[in-house]
């Protein structure tokens, strides 16, 4: 054997070595990552659908990954500028907020593709298909849910569309209301606590409604959008940014390559209906960091 040929054996070792003691490092660090998800759905919902995640995800990191379902979004914020959560999935204007509050501590990384492959999603109204009223404006003097004050598709959204017309929510609606999650809201404009209710939604056979109908919860004929927004960013994954750098590197990996290497997990994970996952970036969300500060603004005002 050539002495290059040795060399380029042994600097070849090295790098393996080094790179096995770099993750024996972070895993002695992290032999338990916890993952927060704010439910859309109730708890048991959240559970089918991300158990086979989690187990997926643990098998490929090397370490156990935790759910943690929070009680909203300010939770999951809250939880990771504490460090304690250390994966977040988020709603485009409630990344923002944590990016915000924590000075730059979470870092976008994937956002989940749509049917066609493309990022992004849009904000809806839903009323009962028996009401009076086609669009949004008609159903003044109602009452309205909306979803979380950090929710893009549920409040920040909603609030953005309805300024541009001229409509303040606690003037024009009899009652406004935070359902809690997009589940409770389709729910409240069901039970007729609530005549209009905000939500997301991809495509029709692709929305928290008809998540909800393939569930026999409801019937999609039961109801009627009342307004669809313009795109928003895609809802994005957000981990620390204070991880290392090969565990964050393990993390985006496990993301991306799950189509294939964990499809049921996957699947389970995305109704069926997602080709996979594409990169993210923060300044994806510049938009959205307008938006939440017109928001943040508006409701200023309003003293809300």
């Amino acid at each position: 054997m050539s002495m290059t040929r040795r060399l380029l054996l042994a600097a070849a070792a090295t790098a393996l070595t080094a790179t096995a003691s770099f993750a024996q490092d972070w895993k002695a660090k992290y032999p338990e990552l916890i993952y927060a998800v704010v439910p859309a759905e109730n708890a048991s919902g959240v559970t089918e659908r991300m158990g086979p995640w989690m187990e997926y995800l643990s098998n490929q990191l090397g370490v156990k990954v935790t759910l943690r379902i929070a009680s909203d979004y300010a939770a999951v914020i809250e939880g990771q500028r504490a460090g304690s959560i250390h994966i977040g999935d988020y709603g485009p204007s409630s990344y923002v907020r944590a990016h915000t509050v924590t000075n730059g501590g979470v870092e976008a990384f994937a956002s989940l593709r749509a049917v066609d492959g493309s990022t992004g999603y849009f904000a809806v109204a839903y009323a009962k298909a028996s009401a009076a009223g086609a669009k949004l404006e008609d159903f003044k003097g109602k009452n309205l849910c909306f979803v979380d004050p950090n929710s893009a598709s549920g409040y920040a959204v909603p609030m953005y569309a309805m300024s541009k017309v001229g409509i303040d929510p606690a003037k024009f609606f009899g009652k406004v209301v935070n359902a809690g999650s997009h589940e409770n809201a389709v729910l409240a404009v069901q039970q007729g606590t609530c005549d209009v209710a905000f939500n997301w939604w991809n495509s029709e056979d692709d929305s928290n409604l008809s998540r909800m109908v393939n569930k026999g919860m409801v019937k999609a004929a039961d109801f009627k959008t009342v307004f669809r927004s313009e795109k928003i960013p895609g809802s994005p994954y957000a981990y620390l940014a204070s991880l290392p750098p090969e565990l964050k590197t393990a993390i985006r990996n496990a993301f991306f390559e799950s189509p294939t290497r964990g499809k049921a997990a996957f699947d389970k994970l995305s109704d069926g209906k997602s080709p996979g996952f594409a990169p993210a970036q923060h300044s994806d969300y510049k938009v959205t960091e307008e938006l939440q500060k017109f928001v943040d603004a508006l409701r200023k005002k309003s003293g809300s």
